[in-house]
């Protein structure tokens, strides 16, 4: 009775869309009248139909989509109790008593309205549903039906059986279902994807019990319904047309695949120094030092981009000297400004900050007053409002310095602390801004970058929306310092790619708090190496050293591995920028035929070449699984036959790592840093797992393999090892 009355009242005030009528067609466009106004559908992509309930008014475009409708035929034509629109292989049936939709290629039927009813025959949840301010929407879900996506989080990747958000959080810790990475874009193996283009909260029940166990419904709180629904053969071919309508990532510049040191905080200019001395010294390899949040600025007054003159009285003379050691300087920002700076009144005056509803400033409180102000760090504050276009080209602007005495990026924090209730400048409110602000938020500092920087243009953004992965690099925040902390992780990971997001690193270590035991800490760096991008960060030391000679020793050695996969990685993202497929990829991404491999969610694949299943509990024990297919151990230099199951007891310096045959991994010199590097692919090797078989390639570049070994797209010279 519990999941009958829930769904009752997830369905009261809603005005079920019993018919639609036909009002005018043409080629490319069909519009029906409804109860809920004008539904116009077409086909916005190959394989992509759009169904489009505009508002009665206009509202705000916050630049999600990035593609353009292709303007492709449609031909409609009547059928049974509504109406089949085709389009090639694809087809839309929208049919009346109720408002229904089924979603075909070919004969097969991909996706369709709910199916649940009641003991009468009655449909128990309404396949369209309209209110004042949302939507609902119910699908039918085929028995035991896996749907993957819904942006970074940290449980099963399977979201069957799971009741999602798609809201922005500060979410703390990697321990719920709040998450910092959100996206309403879900697809199934079965051969569809759907993707509800808005800025608003999106709750997603997927297989939900309470709700309906066979049905995916999801409420949008949002006037306007404008739904993609995506038919491909594989779930790459999905996540292409999602990232062909909400963008692909620019390109990483290079010296980003190198590693990245960071501890929240260090302390003062010569501690920092001292860090960045001592791991070139120890010959660890390092590109980016981070100054976190409370290191470069006093705290009671930021963020306004001035460094803390006591603790820095040289900034550019500070970057120097890290420089002149071949690393890069990263600085910790957020978009909001503490009402105890004197800038505030300024930024106030000209109406820079997102408003109450009477038109003051809205104030941030992280705390009840009168405790927030005795935590420095988080005083209250405004948050700047980037739907006014000259706060965001102050805010843009205001990097300018920074930039010009040698810092490289920004890591661009927060952002999800939008409420419900304030105004922006472009009359929109917080229920539609909360999660668009992250997507300007980080929009705005990676313009600031591509106008400014003297290196390639980067972010290091912790929030994200539908179409924030135009905007590289992203991060899984604040995990906990231990076993569970690595291993949702390791999920959040693979959930972001597998939402349209291709890069992506996590807290080796984990962030909170105090140091991880040496075992964690090198099993945490193992995971952290192998993903796009590595950082280590946490509260308390997470430089090698401060776990013993044992743990240092195999983490250079981890490192060293790193910095020779950059021509991999650099491959890698080739790929990711021309059909959005991430570096990091999960089992049921990379091998959706195969049932029992997306059992398996603590392994991944690295790109197309190497399979990588992370030691994630102590003693070294580690349960995997082989696909189908010949694999190469690359520490036993072995071959080994798929499918199987394994289960091993790995010694502290190797996790399971496998080579998948019929591909190629090129590999890069050892060096300190990569301005060691050769300009271009700077290749030492190319392994070559199998005999080399024709057209054998990196994914997105121009280096290709010919059956007789020989090489195309690099430097002569460049030996083939075949494994």
């Amino acid at each position: 009775m519990i999941s009958h009355h829930e769904c009752i009242q997830l369905q009261k005030g809603y005005e079920r869309l019993h018919s639609v009528s036909l009002k005018t067609h043409n080629q490319r466009e069909v519009v029906f009248s409804t109860l809920a106004g004008e539904l116009k559908v077409s086909c916005f992509a190959p394989g992509v139909f759009r169904l489009h309930w505009a508002s009665a008014q206009a509202q705000p475009d916050y630049g999600i989509l990035a593609g353009q409708d292709a303007g492709i035929d449609l031909e409609l034509t009547d059928h049974e109790a509504g109406y089949r629109i085709q389009s090639g292989h694809i087809a839309l049936e929208i049919l009346n008593n109720p408002v229904s939709i089924r979603f075909f290629k070919g004969e097969t039927c991909l996706l369709r309205s709910a199916l649940d009813c009641t003991i009468q025959g009655a449909l128990r949840v309404s396949p369209f549903a309209k209110r004042s301010d949302s939507w609902l929407v119910s699908l039918d879900l085929k028995n035991d039906e896996p749907v993957y996506g819904l942006g970074e989080k940290w449980a099963g990747l399977n979201r069957r059986g799971q009741l999602i958000q798609s809201w922005n959080e500060d979410a703390t810790t990697v321990n719920s279902e709040l998450s910092y990475k959100n996206t309403p874009f879900a697809w199934s193996p079965e051969g569809w994807g759907l993707f509800v283009h808005t800025p608003a909260r999106v709750t997603h029940g997927v297989g939900y019990p309470q709700w309906s166990h066979r049905s995916y419904i999801f409420e949008l709180c949002d006037d306007e319904l404008d739904l993609f629904l995506i038919a491909g053969e594989s779930p790459g071919e999905i996540i292409r047309a999602y990232t062909g309508l909400t963008g692909r990532a620019a390109q990483p510049p290079r010296w980003s695949y190198g590693a990245w040191m960071s501890r929240a905080y260090y302390l003062s200019a010569e501690i920092a120094l001292g860090v960045a001395e001592k791991l070139v010294e120890r010959k660890i390899p390092c590109d980016v030092l981070l100054l976190d949040g409370r290191a470069w600025h006093t705290m009671e007054d930021r963020f306004d981009f001035q460094w803390d003159k006591q603790r820095y009285p040289d900034p550019a003379g500070f970057v120097q000297k890290i420089r002149d050691l071949g690393i890069r300087v990263n600085l910790w920002e957020y978009s909001y400004l503490s009402t105890a700076n004197p800038l505030f009144n300024v930024l106030a005056e000209k109406g820079f900050f997102l408003k109450n509803p009477d038109g003051t400033p809205y104030i941030h409180r992280w705390l009840p007053w009168p405790y927030d102000e005795y935590i420095p760090h988080l005083m209250p504050s405004g948050l700047i409002d980037f739907t006014n276009p000259e706060a965001y080209a102050w805010f843009r602007d205001q990097h300018e310095a920074l930039f010009k005495i040698g810092v490289s990026v920004m890591k661009t924090d927060y952002g999800e602390a939008v409420p419900e209730h304030v105004v922006g400048y472009n009359g929109d409110s917080g229920k539609r801004l909360h999660n668009a602000y992250t997507l300007l938020y980080n929009r705005c500092a990676y313009e600031a970058a591509e106008k400014f920087s003297q290196d390639e243009a980067l972010v290091w953004g912790r929030s994200a929306w539908a179409g924030g992965q135009r905007y590289p690099v992203q991060w899984g925040g604040d995990p906990q310092v231990d076993w569970g902390g690595l291993a949702a992780s390791i999920r959040g990971g693979q959930s972001w790619g597998m939402s349209g997001g291709p890069f992506y690193a996590h807290d080796i270590g984990g962030f909170a708090v105090g140091n991880p035991p040496p075992e964690l800490y090198v099993r945490w760096t193992q995971a952290g190496v192998m993903c796009s991008h590595t950082r280590f960060h946490g509260i308390g030391e997470r430089e090698p050293w401060a776990y013993g000679e044992e743990a240092e020793a195999i983490v250079r050695q981890w490192l060293h591995w790193r910095y020779r996969l950059i021509p991999y990685l650099q491959g890698c993202a080739l790929e990711a920028g021309q059909t959005g497929m991430p570096v990091m990829r999960a089992m049921a991404l990379a091998f959706p035929g195969d049932r029992v491999a997306q059992g398996f969610e603590m392994q991944y694949m690295l790109g197309p070449a190497l399979l990588v299943a992370p030691v994630v509990e102590p003693g070294g024990n580690v349960r995997y699984y082989l696909p189908a297919g010949e694999w190469f151990d690359i520490w036993e230099e072995t071959w080994v036959e798929g499918p199987q199951v394994v289960e091993r007891q790995m010694p502290l310096d190797r996790i399971p790592v496998f080579g998948k045959k019929g591909h190629i991994l090129p590999l890069g010199p050892v060096v300190q840093n990569t301005g060691e590097l050769k300009a271009g692919l700077d290749l030492e090797q190319i392994w070559c797992f199998g005999d080399p078989q024709a057209g054998m390639a990196l994914p997105g570049s121009d280096l290709m393999l010919s059956p007789s070994g020989g090489l195309s797209g690099v430097p002569e010279g460049v030996p083939v090892i075949i494994k």
